[in-house]
């Protein structure tokens, strides 16, 4: 009887070890043929990781372009009007609400004007009135201007777009000035001394801008140490960059075709902010 029970024993463990080896074979069996199914998971992980690391670097770098989301629809209208010395800015959505802004670099709203030929250069910060409207006092020449509002809405999706702005007579409008790119990178305005250099300036690569402020530090400026714009010479491309460190005056950015761009690096010595002005070649 002792024998039979053994004997029992030992043909039930054989079933059971040639029943776990034919389930392992069957499952391998399955991951041959579908050699994904093991990883699609970690596959995922990382292209998540991959996207996250990609808007770290843009807001790294502080480069803005006003054709970054262009596949998505812009939420918000900006409406900006010039009558006698006042500039009106009305900011609404597509049902002509008012539109709430966050700030942004200590300010609500920053506007860029450049004039048709590019040499007349404004950034301002207009102050909010009430039911989405924003004015200045400002007196501004008869001209042609491009006009940028750079502004921060609430849980709207906004992109910024040039606008015309007329003021007086008829003016030449934006077209391809003649710019030539500058050899002299070393400007001074009220008696502040500023060089830039630059990275090999080549389109759809990470390009540095370094602005040596010749041993003096400038003083914080809208939450930065200085801030750079950019436009191709036909004012419809918009650059908006902020410094890559905290304590460094270098801009990192990336220009998405080649061509002939002006730039303004804003710093603030003395109380006083001064744009100085380069015209760069990317190839």
């Amino acid at each position: 009887m002792k024998h039979k029970n053994v004997w029992i024993w030992f043909v039930s463990a054989f079933v059971y070890l040639g029943l776990v080896i034919s389930g392992y074979t069957v499952y391998a069996s399955m991951n041959q043929t579908n050699p994904q199914a093991a990883g699609h998971s970690d596959s995922m992980n990382m292209e998540s990781e991959e996207s996250s690391g990609h808007d770290e670097h843009d807001e790294e770098s502080g480069s803005e372009h006003s054709d970054h989301g262009a596949d998505t629809k812009s939420e918000v209208a900006t409406d900006v009007k010039y009558n006698e010395g006042l500039l009106t800015i009305d900011v609404k959505d597509h049902k002509n609400n008012p539109v709430e802004l966050e700030v942004s670099h200590e300010k609500i709203m920053h506007l860029i004007l450049v004039s048709a030929d590019l040499k007349e250069y404004h950034h301002l910060h207009p102050e909010e009135q009430g039911n989405g409207r924003y004015t200045l006092k400002i007196n501004l020449s008869e001209n042609n201007y491009k006009v940028f509002v750079d502004i921060k809405p609430k849980d709207l999706a906004y992109h910024v777009r040039p606008s015309e702005l007329h003021v007086g007579g008829d003016h030449a409008g934006h077209g391809e000035n003649s710019l030539q790119a500058d050899t002299n990178f070393t400007k001074t305005i009220n008696g502040k001394t500023v060089e830039l250099t630059t990275t090999e300036l080549a389109a759809n690569k990470n390009v540095t801008l370094t602005f040596d402020t010749k041993g003096v530090t400038p003083q914080p400026y809208l939450g930065a140490l200085g801030h750079v714009v950019i436009l191709d010479e036909r004012g419809g491309e918009f650059i908006h960059v902020h410094p890559a460190s905290n304590d460094q005056t270098v801009f990192k950015t990336k220009f998405d075709k080649p061509g002939i761009y002006k730039l303004w690096g804003e710093f603030n010595f003395d109380g006083k902010v001064n744009a100085y002005p380069f015209v760069i070649e990317v190839k």
